[in-house]
């Protein structure tokens, strides 16, 4: 009893100690603020009634495709050269971020600090984030009795969203905003919300892979390592090797603009003044969905299933034969997964580097040797289907392979590291909405009644 006592004084103490520490990253947003604020209002002022898209009929049936109707500061994608994190490509992240001294990737707390301020951070900065990540990884003793307490049945990601709900409780803006906090001040409050969200995810992720997939003893952090390799540690997983594998997956998967169903709720819910853990929340409920975060699980099963289907027929993997199970696939009315995208026009940048880390660590292996060899020969076959506008893969293509060579076989549990690196992105984006003010999203909806009664008198989309 007296040792929990005393753990109990200790975080509390330690949570007063964050509430009253500025770090020179908020320091820096603070002083970015009044000229951000500033461009944005000149700008709407002179521009602010100009026709931004056209929307049809067709694209509010069809999920919102292509209507421009979002501003996201952190992250654009252009369909012929894929995703640029303010302005930077994913090779030149690689070349420009810092990274660990024993690594070749960049380090994801690099990657929040560019999103977040829209600066490549120096050596020492990112070092320092790193530390005060590892400062506030404190995690209340009842939120791990809760998760220790879930059903082993209960599927990771659902785990996962309850895990960001009961942390719910040490919410800085949601204290702030009943206290009567001016709205000049919910970024600051967002800002502390979001480090210490970043801080306890890799914690409370790790403690549900050990609860489903292993003995339930959970591993203690090392403060000598950066965020990601720390989490890769708390999972059981240790080597100079899975340590740069996951800096890569957690910093290419952060942001993705702000569109995608994980992003875009965050925003939403955050938009009511929902604090960032809810908004957290609801964007990981939005990322478990199979359209969206289980998409390389998708990708790996059937190339398991591809690999069966051979075996079975006692056919070699070559291309002949790899390309009549993939006309096979899709004489089926099926598709290939981890090929295509909504906006991309080519092969997803997120892909291509994947590809090239496998290639000098996993070049030997069989999986990778067939994604190799499906990378060579699908996008010729969907071009000559005809059926698909990019028949290039995208990043789900290539990640459960990575995964899988380290031993990461449960894939049930992808997409929560999938989550652990989407939160850098939208809580950067969720900081920068309550800097700008943005206000509670409300877009109009109408009937298929009222649409028949308005149609006629529409003009044709050119």
């Amino acid at each position: 009893m007296m040792r929990f006592q005393a753990r109990r004084l200790f975080q509390q103490c330690n949570t007063i100690n964050q509430r009253f520490y500025t770090t020179e990253l908020k320091t820096i947003l603070a002083n970015k603020l009044p000229e951000r604020v500033r461009e944005v209002k000149e700008f709407r002022a002179e521009y602010g009634n100009r026709v931004l898209t056209e929307a049809t009929i067709d694209m509010a049936y069809s999920g919102m495709r292509g209507i421009k109707s979002l501003v996201t500061e952190t992250s654009v994608l252009d369909p012929n050269e894929g995703i640029r994190f303010r302005g930077l490509t994913i090779p030149e992240c690689q070349e420009r971020l810092p990274k660990a001294k024993d690594g070749e990737q960049p380090l994801p707390e690099a990657m929040f600090w560019l999103l977040i301020t829209g600066d490549v951070p120096t050596q020492s900065q990112t070092d320092a984030l790193s530390k005060e990540l590892h400062k506030r990884a404190v995690i209340p003793d009842t939120v791990y009795n809760i998760i220790d307490q879930l059903p082993q049945n209960l599927h990771p990601m659902t785990q996962f969203s309850t895990a960001i709900n009961l942390l719910q409780q040490d919410s800085q803006f949601a204290k702030a905003y009943r206290n009567g906090c001016p709205k000049a001040e919910y970024w600051e409050h967002a800002f502390e919300d979001s480090l210490d969200i970043l801080a306890k995810l890799p914690h409370v992720a790790s403690a549900i892979y050990r609860n489903v997939f292993k003995d339930g003893k959970r591993i203690a952090p090392d403060t000598n390592l950066d965020w990601a390799a720390n989490y890769a540690h708390m999972m059981g997983f240790d080597s100079k090797e899975i340590y740069d594998c996951f800096r890569l997956y957690l910093s290419i998967h952060t942001d993705h603009e702000g569109g995608n169903v994980s992003a875009h709720t965050t925003h939403l819910v955050g938009s009511a003044l929902s604090d960032p853990y809810l908004s957290l929340s609801a964007g990981m409920n939005g990322l478990a969905g199979p359209l969206h975060g289980l998409a390389n699980q998708e990708v790996l099963r059937w190339l398991k299933e591809i690999q069966a289907r051979l075996a079975k027929k006692g056919k070699e993997l070559n291309k002949e034969n790899l390309s009549a199970e993939i006309w096979e696939t899709l004489n089926e009315g099926r598709v290939v997964p981890g090929f295509g995208h909504a906006v991309l026009r080519k092969t997803d940048p997120r892909y291509q580097c994947q590809r090239e880390f496998a290639l000098k660590h996993m070049k030997d292996y069989p999986l990778f040797q067939l994604v190799d060899m499906v990378y060579q020969i699908v996008p010729g076959i969907l071009t000559e289907q005809g059926k698909t506008k990019n028949p290039f893969p995208n990043v789900d293509a290539h990640s459960g392979c990575l995964l899988q060579y380290y031993n990461i076989s449960e894939e049930d549990y992808y997409t929560v590291m999938f989550g652990v690196s989407r939160a850098i992105g939208c809580l950067s984006s969720l900081v920068i909405d309550r800097q700008l003010g943005l206000p509670l999203e409300r877009p109009k909806s109408l009937s298929t009644e009222k649409l028949k009664e308005m149609a006629p008198k529409l003009k044709v989309a050119q």
